[in-house]
């Protein structure tokens, strides 16, 4: 019997650190099934996960562990293979507006008082084509309730785009079950 683990880890960027988590992986029997990892600011940060056998999942704990020597701080969580029974639809959130506090915060407020779960979600700052003024890009995975009709989605978040001045494109994805 497996397990499915989640492993969390951010350090200092270097060569060979997802290697390095990699062979604790394999050493313990485990399978890499999915992540996401991403440089920012000299560190380097991640989410995966990894299914192993029971047996082996003190053996990758403590695996883990001696990274943390290293400058690598891992934490590991047993998951649940539960996945929600609500039907859903996913869309997909591009958004792009002059750099300002509080975008995120706004839209993942109205996105909240929908019922909207943000499944994954990216951003950057980036400087505009001829003025070099700070422009703030954003995509975003939405798992939407199937109850929220698309069109009161688009509408609540093209209202809000229009007062917080950014553009906006909500993209329906395939419908998930």
């Amino acid at each position: 019997m497996t397990t499915p683990i989640v492993l969390t880890f951010i350090g200092h960027d270097r060569p060979g650190l997802v290697n390095a988590i990699s062979e604790k992986v394999a050493a313990s029997g485990g399978t890499w099934l999915e992540s996401r990892l991403a440089h920012l600011a000299g560190e380097f940060a991640g989410i995966l996960l990894v299914s192993v056998p029971d047996s082996n999942i003190a053996v990758l704990t403590a695996a883990l562990r001696d990274l943390e020597t290293a400058g690598l701080r891992i934490a590991v969580e047993r998951s649940s293979d539960a996945r929600p029974d609500r039907r859903h639809k996913t869309f997909k959130l591009e958004l792009v507006g002059h750099e300002r506090p509080g975008i995120v915060r706004e839209v993942t407020h109205a996105l909240t008082e929908l019922g909207v779960n943000i499944e994954e979600f990216s951003s950057s700052i980036e400087g505009a084509p001829f003025s070099g003024a700070e422009m703030f890009r954003a995509t975003a995975r939405l798992r939407v309730p199937d109850d929220l009709a698309s069109d009161d989605l688009r509408k609540t978040l093209e209202r809000l785009a229009q007062e917080i001045m950014v553009d906006l494109a909500v993209i329906e994805a395939d419908r998930q079950a």
